[in-house]
């Protein structure tokens, strides 16, 4: 069974709130717990979902508070540890002792954050594209992606455009397509983003508060870092500098890293993405 021969769409109540997920693969398999980025919902990982869920895994995505169909939770009430704080109640929920987790972009922070508060519950961590600091030029790209969250379009086909236009997706796909038909709703006067503003301001601001570098120590577990090799947009930067990257595997003990053909964003669709995690989770905790 492959993960795109079973999925499910599913709610689970943890900490007074309601959060959205899929799971991707038999129930019964080792749990993996997909959480994406900043402004991104689960449906950033259905493609790496239908290829690393089946038999040997269940990769269960979440939407995380103040995205795609999960609730918006009050102001004060983000940053990264909230939200891992929630990670380790829906493994609680779906009664998983210990666990998997697959983080990208913020879903990486979010899974150090949870390698800090109960790191002997993870199996594995795999980071896609977030280690230390990024360049510079990082900052003004994504500043600008998530600008179009506070705005209103007249149709779903408008807002495509508006993400298309941005450069940064190439290339497109229908992965692509589907994410980002998920994320936008009707409101009144068109269609906007599900994801709140405030929810992912709280999450930017939360970055300021934490040293990128000192967290790695507490990844003990098995860990694998996935790097783009292209910059998110050509002059910006990249969000794992090659640096960093090398200071990762200096510093944490046993970890690996896979470099891809890709930029922050298509990463998450790359087939090497997916083959590497894949070896990753086989060789240390499949069944």
């Amino acid at each position: 069974m492959r993960g795109d021969e079973l999925s499910e769409e599913f709610d689970v109540y943890v900490n007074s709130h309601r959060l959205h997920g899929q799971r991707f693969g038999s129930p019964a398999a080792p749990l993996v717990l997909g959480v994406p980025g900043l402004s991104g919902t689960m449906r950033n990982f259905d493609f790496l979902g239908e290829q690393i869920g089946g038999d040997r895994f269940q990769v269960v995505a979440l939407d995380l508070r103040g995205r795609g169909q999960s609730e918006t939770t009050p102001a004060g009430t983000y940053g990264w540890e909230q939200h891992a704080l929630d990670v380790l109640a829906v493994a609680d929920a779906l009664g998983y002792g210990s666990f998997a987790v697959i983080g990208q972009s913020m879903g990486a922070s979010v899974a150090m954050k949870i390698a800090e508060l109960d790191g002997a519950r993870l199996n594995a961590v795999v980071l896609v594209d977030v280690a230390g600091r990024v360049d510079r030029g990082v900052g003004d790209v994504i500043a600008a992606a998530i600008s179009r969250l506070d705005c209103v379009y007249e149709s779903v086909e408008t807002y495509l455009d508006a993400v298309r236009s941005d450069g940064l997706i190439e290339p497109w796909s229908e992965y692509w397509e589907r994410a980002h038909r998920y994320d936008v709703h009707a409101v009144e006067g068109g269609f906007q983003s599900r994801s709140s503003p405030l929810a992912v301001s709280e999450d930017r601001a939360y970055t300021m508060t934490q040293d990128p570098y000192d967290r790695w120590k507490h990844l003990a577990m098995p860990t694998l870092l996935l790097r783009a090799t292209r910059e998110l947009r050509a002059g910006a930067g990249y969000v794992v500098p090659s640096e960093d990257r090398d200071r990762f595997l200096d510093r944490v003990r046993g970890a690996s890293v896979v470099d891809v053909d890709a930029n922050h964003l298509t990463i998450n669709t790359h087939p090497a993405t997916a083959s590497a995690i894949r070896d990753f989770l086989t060789a240390r905790i499949a069944p």
